[in-house]
């Protein structure tokens, strides 16, 4: 992979400035139609969903007050992880976008939805909702494209230390909600681009610390508590639930914008970018995963993940709704819609970021299109000297 403005012959580049302010017509169009359409059924939808996650984790936690039994340990175990996934990717991804803002409900707003995760909902929505979604996969300008600990395309300058970059993914996986917290904060990237540190930082560092301070007081210490006897036992469930999703949640991510057939872009393509030309590279920039009703509802409907970055307004559960429409549209003008089932996609991921700890020249996709490239000069030399020889031996049969 590299930046799409160095590929030589792409559908994008065959775009017409008409093509590309129809395309945006139409998304337009998907758009309006979907907001006049909102009302009382995706409103029961997401109570529905907000009752049977509390649920879930209600009935979770209630099983892990016997963990001491093995089955109860597993049963609470998995029950709470997926209660924690569902509520950070259907709920507290989704809420905190503004998509249900809409309704009006205080108790299921962007600016009072406080969600169960270490980072603070507000220091989330400033990384992730106006520096992701504005600058996706521009390299330089969307942190999350590599979280700025990772190598994540063929232009970014080699460092001996993305070497241990899948280690650093791996670690990163399992303590994915620490991570983005700690990214959320901004002083890696101050530090990483030669800034000073942002005035509000210590400000930003105490909420982050009251918050993750909460968050570890509840699930290492409160209900392993009300456990009983079974305290020990709980613990370890709610250290295995949070690591479960955490790795999950990584997952999700990783299949949105790491795979092979994800496009980057150069810092300054973006300069003068039109409104049309933004859905353009949001479509160009993000991958979905295909599967069912359950795949969607785990991963908060960013399976289908070009649909969210066009509209990361719209309520999840009209995703599913547009995606023909919008794949529709890639087939018309003949662009790729990255979709595929999630082992997939996490197998692509990770073959971009194994690949990218080399440099270019030792990366084994290079090194077979130099072995090609010197048995083509071979086959081309070899030739030569053929011809060459030919007038020689043809002037000496005639003497």
């Amino acid at each position: 992979m590299t930046v799409i403005q160095k590929k030589p012959d792409t559908a994008y580049t065959r775009l017409s400035p008409e093509d590309i302010r129809a395309i945006g017509a139409e998304l337009d169009a998907i758009r309006a139609e979907v907001l006049a359409a909102r009302g009382a059924s995706d409103a029961a939808y997401i109570r529905r969903v907000i009752k049977a996650q509390r649920a879930l984790e209600l009935g979770s936690r209630a099983v892990l007050m016997f963990s001491r039994h093995p089955a109860a340990w597993v049963v609470g175990t998995l029950g709470l992880a997926a209660a924690k996934t569902i509520e950070n990717a259907e709920l507290g991804h989704n809420i905190l976008h503004g998509q249900w803002d809409w309704m009006r409900d205080p108790k299921i707003h962007s600016t009072t939805w406080e969600w169960d995760h270490v980072a603070p909902a507000s220091q989330w929505k400033e990384s992730h909702n106006q520096e992701h979604h504005n600058y996706t996969n521009v390299i330089g300008r969307d942190h999350d494209l590599g979280y700025g600990i990772m190598r994540v395309d063929e232009d970014q300058e080699w460092e001996p230390a993305f070497l241990i970059q899948p280690l650093t993914n791996l670690l990163n996986a399992v303590f994915f909600q620490w991570g983005i917290a700690s990214y959320d904060l901004g002083f890696a990237q101050s530090r990483r681009e030669g800034r000073e540190p942002d005035p509000e930082l210590p400000q930003r560092i105490r909420e982050f610390a009251a918050k993750a301070a909460r968050q570890v007081a509840k699930d290492y210490l409160l209900y392993p508590a009300l456990a009983g006897p079974n305290a020990r036992s709980t613990l370890a469930a709610n250290v295995t639930a949070n690591a479960l999703r955490n790795v999950w949640t990584h997952a999700v991510i990783m299949c949105g914008h790491f795979p092979e057939d994800v496009e980057t872009f150069e810092t300054h393509s973006i300069e003068g970018e039109t409104h049309d030309e933004w859905y353009l590279r949001q479509m160009l920039g993000s991958a979905n995963i295909s599967g069912g009703p359950l795949i969607h509802l785990l991963t908060g409907n960013l399976s289908h993940q070009i649909e969210h970055h066009l509209y990361p307004d719209l309520p999840s559960n009209r995703y599913a709704e547009i995606a023909p429409r919008v794949r529709a549209l890639f087939d018309r003008y003949e662009l790729h819609y990255a979709s595929a089932p999630m082992w997939r996609q996490v197998y692509s991921a990770w073959h971009r970021i194994i690949r990218l700890s080399l440099p270019n020249e030792l990366q084994p996709d290079q090194r077979a299109a130099r072995k090609a490239q010197r048995r083509a000069d071979r086959r081309a030399r070899a030739q030569n000297r053929v011809a060459h020889r030919r007038p020689l031996v043809t002037a000496a049969l005639h003497r």
